[in-house]
């Protein structure tokens, strides 16, 4: 069995920030940390049943969710805190009063902010008037959780993810960006397959490249599903439309056709490879049920991560005592303006 990391230990290994905000946020050494402990975690779940004890966390929802809201309520109480749902469908975040001033209040009655957003901007500015943790689970340019228990899933049935090859197929979206950012500091190889028009954002692919050149591994985007998935040892798809985009799901099914991901795409990929969805999935839209529900599918496999990997995060960013936001804030400030420039570009 995996020995138990002590809370001795957890304090002498910390996170180089206090918020999760975006995947650039963290250095490779964090997210070996993370991983560590997700890992001590998962095989040890008693050890950590009282890790939290009298530890509040905020949960801030603009958008619908199961695997999220889950993951981080289960995995709060069962360390021992306690989760409040906040629903803001309507009025969303900002609406009602400030970000500011939300910000202003959770941080005196609660230890930790959890945001689930459209806007990425919200998430950026709830961390930046907070003095408590803020985390990401999700935006419209982000999934950080998500592409962690991704990766953490990936290094649990590969080893080592130096040199590993995942094809991403569909919509150049906020887990896109992840996938590619998380990827690239781990040292794997990452293609994107999306029709034109729909890739991700430069500024995030010339990001996840330069941290890809230092890793040894590459970052690429190319428009043929076949030329992404050949030889890949994970095939990854998102739906076509997100939360959001409802508008226009007729056009971009018509759009996305040639990408759904079914069982002669993955016969293109590498024998041992593996089919990844962060889910919910659309089945007979960006994959077919014999994909989805075949043996080569791991998408409960990460969607079980999740917990183990946010109840990770949850204990280095909020059962750190001597933890302090100021280590991050210049680095939060250097991601605002580039998301800034990155949302309206």
């Amino acid at each position: 069995m995996t020995p138990v990391m002590t809370a001795v230990e957890r304090q002498q290994e910390r996170l180089y920030v206090s918020d999760l905000v975006a995947d650039s946020d963290l250095t490779r050494e964090d997210i070996e940390l993370i991983f560590r402990l997700a890992d001590h975690v998962k095989n040890a779940p008693p050890a950590y049943a009282r890790a939290l004890e009298g530890k509040q966390l905020a949960l801030i929802f603009e958008k619908p969710s199961l695997r999220t809201r889950v993951t981080f309520e289960v995995g709060m109480t069962s360390m021992g805190g306690h989760a409040v749902y906040l629903d803001h469908a309507k009025p969303r975040l900002g609406e009602r009063e400030s970000i500011k001033d939300v910000a202003r209040n959770l941080e005196r009655w609660v230890d930790g902010i959890v945001a689930r957003t459209f806007s990425h901007t919200s998430v950026a500015e709830l961390a930046e008037n907070a003095s408590i943790p803020v985390i990401n689970a999700l935006t419209d340019l982000f999934h950080p959780c998500q592409a962690l228990a991704d990766y953490f899933t990936l290094r649990e049935k590969f080893g080592s993810l130096e040199g590993f090859k995942l094809a991403f197929v569909g919509d150049g979206n906020n887990v896109c960006h992840s996938l590619m950012i998380t990827g690239a500091s781990l040292g794997a190889h990452i293609l994107v397959a999306t029709p034109p028009g729909f890739e991700p954002k430069s500024d995030f692919v010339k990001a996840a490249q330069k941290t890809a050149l230092e890793r040894g591994s590459t970052v690429r985007i190319v428009h043929d599903p076949i030329e992404a998935v050949d030889g890949a040892q994970a095939v990854y798809t998102d739906v076509w439309a997100s939360m959001g985009q409802e508008h226009a799901a007729h056009l971009r099914a018509q759009v996305f056709a040639p990408y759904r991901v079914t069982e002669d795409l993955m016969a293109r990929a590498d024998s041992g490879g593996v089919f990844m969805h962060c889910l919910p999935a659309h089945r007979g839209q960006e994959v077919s049920d014999a994909v989805i529900d075949s043996p080569r599918s791991i998408v409960y496999d990460q969607a079980e991560n999740r917990l183990h990997v946010q109840k990770a995060l949850l204990l280095l960013l909020l059962g750190n005592e001597t933890s302090s936001k100021a280590r991050g804030a210049g680095r939060r400030a250097e991601e605002k303006n580039f998301c800034l420039v990155a949302q309206s570009s």
